[in-house]
């Protein structure tokens, strides 16, 4: 059985490498675009700022190692330019040398990949970051230019914008961010992401939101930018990370794309008979969730999917379903670590799916332990099975271990409210007795047992102005001092027993506390005594710095 498998990188090298270990006797050909078949894509903005310093490092195999240890022929530089599947056959252009052939297959597994969107060509001091030859032209740029690069422009606020910006300012170089949205990073809902905004202010990167790139101009090492609002940026260097497509142009009209992404409605990864094959970033994958189509490209998807493909086509171990994906994403944004699974609010929202929402922000492990720092948490579920829909986590230190844990609650269909129940291994340094895990948990279970009621921040322009609000903050009188919502009073937790009949009970009651733990305890209070109230989902806390991000509030 003859395999040609085009493209390497994640999806192609797992792919190949597990039907070797399965298959001794199978024939296994990679023809790969670059000059690299399987490197570490995602550590590349690490390069470029240095710190990963040997380049070697991020090439996980070669051409030869392939070879030698898998019995894997690579033909790195070969451009699969054609296919005609009838005769099952493929053209390759060798990209060295020009030359093109044809080569035969009993199976073809494509793993196209992606490819970066760009506005105007690569050239001079304007760059791309998607392949190794991507970060060695940036960095030598760099490295060449050290003394002259004093500013960058990235275009495009998702992962590899975020990534590359901050290892641009670890090389001391003044960077400005331009997003066509409200927001970078728009996997996170709009009020979560006031943390990650508020960071890149902290570390001096200026945010250019709403702004679409018309056209980029380069002329002797400097670039001038031109947005649509008729603003000109003129900066040394220029870095589009505008985000990717599906690299699968050439088989337009010879296999079916879904927005230029392969789709196979069965649950082999076939796009064509049982002979042709796609996976990765040039293909759409289910939800977990909802079961719908997708497109995500994140090279852990890719790799599953290589290896599930090569025990299917060698042993038939057919699976009860093809990969299912979460989205499950992490990203470092200077000292923050900010993580996502699952759907946002957008996505629930565009697909008409119910839910409910609860904020919290605990200690990553127990407060008198040095170290301990807040996690910012937002967990989304069903409002009748109380499954688990999306989660957005933005702290320091546990966030990986808390979004990880919550992927595998959506996977494994655990209800919210059983969150309370997991064993989980605490310790001082590392959580607290009831870790923040659990205490979505309880928190949950608060609301499905209707133990208390929540409003939000999108709620607040409303009540604000209605007669028939009452806001009453149960902080300390020096935090109110501080700062609070204009036009609610202060009462202190620890005195509201003594103060209930300051309450006008006439009113809806609206409480407000830093983190909505006190406010919580305060609505427990009112309710006891016959008194209905709703507390300030996600707190003072994330208000404030909602505010300090300037967000719209009426976006939300």
């Amino acid at each position: 059985m003859k395999y040609i498998v085009i493209g390497g990188v994640a999806a192609g090298a797992a792919f190949a490498t597990r039907l070797r270990r399965l298959d001794e006797e199978a024939k296994i050909i990679i023809y790969e675009k670059t000059n690299f078949v399987s490197y570490a894509n995602c550590g590349l903005p690490y390069y470029v700022g240095d710190v990963i310093k040997d380049k070697a490092s991020l090439t996980l195999q070669t051409p030869e190692s392939l070879k030698k240890r898998f019995n894997i022929d690579v033909f790195i530089n070969h451009e699969v330019i054609d296919l005609d599947k009838e005769n099952k056959s493929i053209k390759v252009k060798n990209l060295k040398t020009n030359e093109e052939f044809n080569d035969n297959y009993d199976k073809l597994i494509l793993c196209l990949g992606s490819k970066a969107i760009e506005i105007t060509p690569k050239k001079d001091n304007i760059f791309v970051l998607k392949t190794v030859e991507d970060s060695n032209s940036l960095k030598r740029y760099l490295d060449e230019n050290i003394n002259e690069v004093k500013t960058a422009v990235v275009i495009g606020g998702g992962f590899i914008g975020i990534e590359i910006l901050e290892n641009l300012k670890e090389r001391g170089i003044e960077v400005l961010l331009i997003e066509g949205q409200a927001q970078v990073l728009t996997n996170f809902d709009y009020e979560m992401i006031s943390f990650i905004h508020n960071e890149l202010k902290r570390n001096n990167v200026k945010l250019f939101l709403n702004k679409m790139v018309k056209n980029i101009k380069s002329d002797n090492k400097k670039a001038s930018i031109y947005l649509d609002d008729e603003t000109v940026i003129s900066t040394d260097i220029v870095i589009e990370a505008i985000g990717v497509r599906p690299n699968t142009s050439f088989l337009e009209g010879k296999l079916p794309l879904e927005k230029g992404a392969l789709i196979s409605n069965n649950e082999d990864f076939s796009v064509y008979k049982d002979e042709i094959y796609a996976l990765g970033d040039d293909t759409l994958v289910k939800s977990e969730i909802d079961n719908e189509y997708s497109y995500i490209a994140l090279a852990n998807i890719a790799a599953k999917e290589g290896r599930d493909l090569a025990s299917y086509l060698v042993n038939k171990e057919k699976h009860p379903f093809k990969i299912r994906a979460l989205g499950t994403s992490i990203v470092k944004v200077f000292n923050l670590n900010c993580a996502s699974t699952g759907f946002n609010e957008k996505t629930l929202k565009r697909k008409n799916m119910p839910y409910s929402k609860i904020y919290l922000s605990p200690f990553n492990h127990a407060s008198y332990y040095p170290g301990s720092d807040t996690l910012n948490i937002k967990v989304l579920f069903d409002p009748t099975s109380y499954l688990i829909l999306g989660a957005q986590i933005i702290g320091k230190e546990g966030v990986d271990k808390r979004i990880d844990l919550l992927a595998m609650a959506i996977k494994h269909k655990i209800r919210g409210n059983e969150l309370k129940d997991l064993d989980l291994s605490y310790a001082p340094p590392f959580g607290s007795s009831k870790d923040p895990i659990n205490m979505i948990g309880y928190m949950i279970e608060n609301l499905k047992n209707k133990y208390v009621n929540q409003f939000y921040l999108s709620d607040l322009n409303k009540l604000i102005n209605d007669s028939n609000s009452s806001f009453v903050d149960v902080r300390t009188k020096e935090e109110f001092d501080i700062s609070h919502i204009k036009g609610s009073i202060n009462i202190p937790i620890d005195e509201l027993r003594d103060r209930l009949d300051e309450l006008d009970k006439s009113k809806n009651i609206y409480l407000i506390c830093e983190s909505a733990l006190r406010s919580y305890l305060a609505s427990r209070i009112l309710l006891n005594n016959n008194i209905n109230s709703s507390h300030l989902a996600g707190g003072f806390r994330l208000y404030r710095e909602f505010n300090e991000a300037e967000l719209d509030i009426d976006k939300l």
